[in-house]
């Protein structure tokens, strides 16, 4: 059947460059980490540079770089040599991606670059190439032959390219201490930067939060659920706090012929989980997930007054949002 086929074609595309990763994890050394400490240090611009597939795993590099708090752009080599070098200033960095290192089209960009002493990083397979001999510092990729069938189109060489530069921009990310917050200025749309809205822009608060007192009975308890339909209700006591919740499941276990008298202090779940209001949605659909739960109540950690109550629902809306 074709479709086996198709699968073991994929399956082998994949081990291969499966492989290469593994290889390029035994070849990496102190050079990469002169390089991040080149680029961290570089006052301008972080400009990616390349051709073809190269040029398209640099123009990711290059978006991956500029989302997690590092300046960067992406130059076309054969549009560099059009006029485009003119983007390049003196206090920028270059980073060149070439398997082979002899792109002809990328030779304007060096030489540019050499005669206007403007720094270097080359990515590369061939540590005797022209952009090699001509770069800064030099960030070997193993040389392995192409998942491609012919061996011809770049694909295990552009994957472990692309692993090499998002490991880079990492390394740069936590040099920069670049922080969730910071994340969320610079992705304010989409799902991503709804999900780092903070807790406070979706909670349901004031009359809508679902509370009792220590005090009352699984009567009330129970009335206080169905009216405000979260699945749950918190405890109170008489300083307002947050000590207990009792949920549908609750219900459900200790139904007994007189249990709407119970206290609500013999059902609950003592020391609810609690979220800050000023925490991300992201935070919020963690913990939910860690521990298996559905609604979360907003109160500060030290008071533990209930604030407002977020949902599930809430946040897959947020998800489901398109903007």
């Amino acid at each position: 059947m074709q479709s086996k086929t198709d699968l073991e074609i994929v399956k082998k595309t994949i081990k291969n460059e499966k492989n290469g990763l593994n290889s390029l994890l035994k070849l990496v050394d102190h050079s990469v980490s002169e390089a991040i400490d080149l680029i961290y240090k570089t006052s301008g611009k972080i400009i990616l540079a390349g051709i073809g597939k190269s040029g398209h795993i640099a123009q990711k590099i290059s978006a991956t770089l500029s989302s997690t708090g590092t300046h960067s752009h992406y130059i076309n080599c054969s549009e560099a040599n059009h006029g485009d070098l003119g983007i390049i200033k003196k206090d920028d960095l270059i980073i060149a991606l070439s398997k082979s290192g002899e792109t002809l089209e990328m030779g304007g960009i060096i030489n540019y670059c050499k005669k206007n002493k403007i720094k270097i990083i080359a990515i590369t397979s061939n540590q005797d190439s022209f952009l090699s001999q001509n770069a800064n510092r030099v960030c070997l990729i193993p040389d392995l032959p192409e998942a491609c069938l012919l061996n011809l189109a770049p694909t295990t060489s552009t994957t472990m390219m692309l692993a090499l530069g998002d490991s880079i921009a990492m390394a740069l990310m936590a040099r920069n201490k670049f922080k969730q917050v910071n994340f969320k200025e610079l992705h304010p749309g989409g799902m991503l930067g709804q999900s780092l809205l903070e807790v406070k822009s979706l909670m349901h608060s004031k009359n809508e939060i679902p509370l009792v007192s220590e005090k009352a009975n699984m009567r009330q308890a129970l009335l206080e659920i169905t009216s405000k339909r979260f699945g749950c209700v918190g405890i109170v006591n008489e300083k307002k706090s947050l000590t207990g919740i009792i949920t549908d499941g609750d219900l459900r276990r200790n139904i007994k012929k007189d249990f709407l008298e119970y206290a609500v202090k013999r059902i609950m779940t003592k020391n609810p989980i609690i979220i800050d209001e000023t925490s991300s949605i992201y935070d919020a659909i963690i913990l939910m997930n860690k521990f298996k739960i559905t609604a979360l109540f907003v109160a500060n950690k030290k008071n533990r007054i209930p604030r407002g109550i977020l949902h599930i629902h809430d946040c897959i809306k947020v998800g489901t949002n398109k903007n």
